[in-house]
């Protein structure tokens, strides 16, 4: 047995600059422990039903790793040296990594073996602990001893209120704190200037650079626009800010606090000098900005899509290249799975017949706004450096965004009648996570389910007395891109034919080393360059005009409008129905797709605030910053504007079934990302829930197992490899290697294409070599079938629209490598077009020209093999390079999925599932 270290000997070591291995180095969206895998959580016995609780002991969710996000200092160091985790901090995150080699024989009765029951209250045996917040008579937060949620519960609504935002605090304080900071651009001088802390800070603040009365501006519009519900939101947030602030002054005199605190130099462990500020109610709004510009802020790209417009029209004139661009764009394809797929068809964002006002860049001219000034040591070095230019990618291509999915199969094809959903949002996977459950019971309140931290006074994703509801990024495009042209300096500009002058907007940061952040002191100031068109974000030329290039948002200073349709799916008195439902989430700006489920309907509606573009306008592009070319009836001032009605977004009640995994909505309604074509990962959910379908009786088991199955599926080894193999194989393989390489993808294909371990714990694939073989096979073939025809500028603009791969281990996609989340952005559907059209397929909607060996079958053939031997001759330590947490050539480890650390906890690493972070499955018995 080892020997004990003495508590104050290891707490006087590990506080020491450096010593500490840089846990809250993750503190990243973008950016970055192995342990033993948790004993799996057996099912809790059914108890009886809440009287208001119609789901009948039918509902469940999961949401890893574990309710408990804060630790305190002791606990911190305990993990840190030990892997010992704070009670309720990590019991969540075993039955969800068990359901990947479990699912194969799920039954009904199984299913809370890999989710927890989220029926309405605490049976008496169940209950760990009962509290009253600051002693109050009027709320109590139960939490149980599965999983530690707080279940709060109300007599007055300030109570209620009030208890959630202790909860909030009890669970989730750190994170919170984090991500305030993060909102105003402040993350460095709180928690550190490691540079993946500096990329972040960068990209939010380089598109929601407000300042302090803009954060208060945005509360007063909101209360002032909602009669009532805006008041009764005023209030709500304030109850939930006294509760938080009363856990602060609580958990300060109490000295248990989170240790995070005394790590990153706020608080003194022996004195307990210093303090944690107390929340007020613009922090609840920059929090909100962070949230809605990582999941709901579709659009934007428009300056990448006018360069490589230009490149197609360099390369093939300006009538055939604007054919092939828009082959390549796929604004409908015919081809794309849809959400409504009923034949409804919701005109937006479609191409204009005579596009008007278009300020298209001169050739070369295009220079990205700096957002960092005067920056000193380590906010200038080379890491600072590599992170700036990541977050000013990220912060450019919002387009690229979304991740989440949703199954909803009607009553009429389940075995019980009763629809059935499995959904939820897809939003990475922290330490503590961003997401939080609780159930909320108060008056004009009662749900259950996840909210983001610091943003919890109501349920976001969860289910209400006899309803269910879920959401998915839609991305449909609420930004636009105006050249604004200058006059005088770089920092004016014309409007309505008058010279103005940018506002500037500046945050400026320093940081220093802690225990928790060795990185050496630095600093730097942040500037933004504000028009009435929104923030600049490019220089250029056009037409020999000097311009800015801005990006103006409909939700762009309107993050706390959607508080109203939040409240609303809360209130058991306004949501009864689907079309109630749909009413709620219209009050939503942000850009989700909404799903819906009670004992007898389903319902699907997606939400934001859609702007009414000048006749002409192509969303696609940038327009000049002039009156004729903005949207209709845009008030400078307020950033409001004439926006789609509710009858114009794509919507549906009580259709068959329901799926979504950030695909196209509907016929002729334009998304902003590309990559909506024949091949999506949305295939893998509508294949499999079709199935389910034609044999009927579907069960909320058979539902998981689809979306389980979906969620272990190499997209491009199932929708594309067979036509791939179809070329090779045209006429006989007589190259040994290549042959070798064919039979091993053959059987993997055969096997279903999936990436899943031999057997539960092995950290091995079955088929690896397969695997390895189409991961560094597939850039291979997409460069060599589409450069030689395209040419190397277009090529590279076009791979600038639309990432050539998204694997599991990729560290490109929006929220970096092991995240899980993978086949979203590729250019499967363009192989998939190409290929098919080489072989003689009909193909609706075909690329403009063909690419894969000039349209020549044995010319395509020859280039397949020829990248197909380099593949297989590609090291697995090459495919999959290594990084601090995996050793070059351990492809699971490379796949797998990590609890970014945002905190001193460290969670172990898991086998990747492509599949929803927080996720309920759901079928409701009876209805009020």
């Amino acid at each position: 047995m080892p020997r004990r270290t003495r508590y104050h000997a290891l707490f006087d070591k590990l506080r020491t600059p450096r010593k500490l291995p840089g846990f809250l180095k993750a503190a990243s969206v973008c950016v970055l422990v192995a342990g033993l895998l948790s004993p799996l959580v057996q099912a809790t016995p059914a108890a009886a039903a809440a009287s208001n609780d119609y789901c009948g002991g039918q509902c469940s969710d999961i949401l890893p790793p574990g309710e408990n996000g804060n630790a305190t200092l002791a606990q911190i160091l305990l993990n840190q040296a030990f892997g010992t985790q704070p009670s309720h901090a990590e019991d969540q995150l075993g039955p969800y990594s068990n359901l990947a080699t479990g699912y194969s024989t799920l039954t009904d009765a199984k299913i809370n073996t890999f989710f927890n029951d989220s029926s309405f209250g605490v049976p008496s045996s169940q209950v760990a602990s009962t509290e009253k917040p600051a002693g109050r008579s009027d709320v109590t937060i139960v939490r149980d001893k599965p999983t530690g949620v707080p279940h709060i519960t109300g007599t007055t609504r300030y109570g209620t209120e009030f208890g959630a935002g202790y909860a909030a605090a009890e669970d989730r304080l750190w994170l919170m704190d984090v991500f305030r900071h993060v909102g105003r651009g402040q993350l460095t001088t709180f928690a550190g200037g490691v540079a993946s802390n500096q990329g972040l800070e960068q990209e939010f603040y380089r598109n929601a650079p407000y300042s302090e009365a803009d954060l208060q501006a945005q509360i007063d519009n909101a209360v002032a626009s909602n009669g009532a519900r805006g008041q009764q939101a005023l209030g709500d947030a304030n109850a939930y800010l006294d509760g938080i602030n009363s856990y602060i002054d609580a958990s300060d005199s109490g000295r248990y606090f989170p240790g995070e605190y005394v790590l990153t130099g706020h608080k003194d462990s022996i004195t307990n000098a210093g303090t944690i500020d107390h929340f007020k109610i613009t922090d609840l709004v920059a929090l909100a900005s962070v949230i809605g510009a990582l999941f709901g802020s579709g659009g934007g790209g428009e300056v990448n899509n006018a360069i490589s417009l230009l490149a197609a029209q360099e390369k093939y004139g300006v009538t055939e290249g604007t054919k092939v661009w828009e082959s390549f764009r796929e604004r409908n394809d015919p081809e794309a799975v849809l959400t409504v797929h009923n034949g409804e068809s919701y005109p937006y964002g479609t191409k204009p017949a005579d596009p008007q006002g278009e300020a298209l860049p001169d050739a070369g001219s295009v220079t990205t706004e700096p957002l960092v000034y005067d920056a000193t040591g380590t906010g200038a070095d080379q890491s600072a450096n590599a992170a700036a230019a990541a977050a000013t990618k990220t912060a450019l291509s919002s387009a690229r965004r979304g991740m989440s999915n949703a199954l909803v199969v009607s009553g009429k094809y389940t075995a019980s009648g009763h629809p059935i959903a499995v959904f939820g949002p897809q939003t990475g996977y922290f330490a503590p996570q961003l997401l939080m459950l609780q159930e909320i019971q108060g008056p004009g309140i009662s749900a259950r389910g996840a909210s983001f931290a610091g943003l919890s006074m109501y349920v976001e994703l969860g289910r209400g007395q006899d309803y269910a509801w879920s959401a998915t990024t839609s991305g449909q495009d609420i930004i636009d891109s105006y050249a604004v042209e200058l006059c005088q300096d770089d920092y004016h500009y014309l409007f309505h034919g008058t010279c103005t002058a940018m506002d500037e907007v500046q945050q400026t940061n320093s940081w220093k080393p802690t225990t928790a952040d060795g990185t050496a002191a630095g600093s730097y100031t942040m500037k933004v360059w504000r028009t009435k068109y929104g923030p600049v974000e490019y220089r250029a030329t056009v037409g020999g005009k000097r311009v800015a290039y801005t990006t103006l948002r409909s939700s762009y200073m309107h993050e706390a409008d959607s508080i109203i349709g939040f409240q609303m799916l809360n209130d058991p008195d306004y949501v009864k129905s689907p079309q109630t439902f749909q009413s709620a989430v219209q009050h939503i700006n942000f850009t989700f797709n909404w799903f819906y489920a009670d004992s007898s309907h389903t319902a699907y509606y997606n939400s934001g605030n859609n702007p009414v573009r000048a006749s002409g306008v192509d969303s696609e592009f940038p327009v000049w910053g002039q009156a004729a070319y903005e949207w209709q009836n845009w008030n400078p001032a307020t950033n409001t504007a004439d926006y789609t009605p509710a009858s114009q977004h794509p919507q549906s009640i009580d259709q068959d079934y329901y799926i979504s995994w950030n695909n196209k909505q509907a016929l002729n309604y334009t998304t902003a990302s590309w990559g909506d074509g024949s091949v999506h990962r949305s295939n893998l959910l509508d294949d499999r829930v079709k199935k389910l379908l034609a044999a009927g009786g579907v069960t909320r088991s058979a539902l998981v197992k689809a979306m389980a199955d979906a969620s272990l599926t190499d997209l491009r080894a199932e929708d594309v490899l067979p036509d791939l193999l179809k070329v090779v194989n045209s006429s006989t393989v007589t190259d040994s290697t290549a042959a070798a390489a064919v039979t091993k993808l053959q059987t993997w294909l055969t096997a279903g294409g999936k990436r899943t371990e031999t057997s539960a714990g092995s950290k091995a694939y079955a088929n690896s070599d397969a695997i390895r073989i189409l991961d560094a096979w597939w850039p291979l073939l997409v460069k060599a079938e589409f450069q030689p025809g395209l040419g190397d500028n277009l090529y590279t603009a076009f791979t600038n629209n639309l990432y050539i791969d998204e694997t599991p281990s990729a560290a490109h996609g929006p929220t970096g490598s092991h995240a899980g989340s993978s086949f979203q952005y590729g250019w499967w559907s363009y192989v998939d077009k190409d290929i098919r059209s080489v072989l003689g397929q009909t193909v609706s909607g075909p690329l403009a020209e063909q690419y894969c060996g000039g349209g020549s079958l044995s010319a395509c053939r020859d280039i397949l093999i020829s990248t197909l031997k380099t593949a297989a001759g590609t090291s697995a330590s090459t495919v999959y390079p290594g990084d601090s947490l995996c050793s070059a050539g351990d492809q699971w480890c490379a796949d797998s999925i990590v609890q970014r650390t945002l905190g001193g906890i460290k969670h172990y690493n898991i086998s990747w599932q492509n599949r929803p972070t927080f996720q309920q499955v759901v079928e409701f018995t009876s209805h009020r």
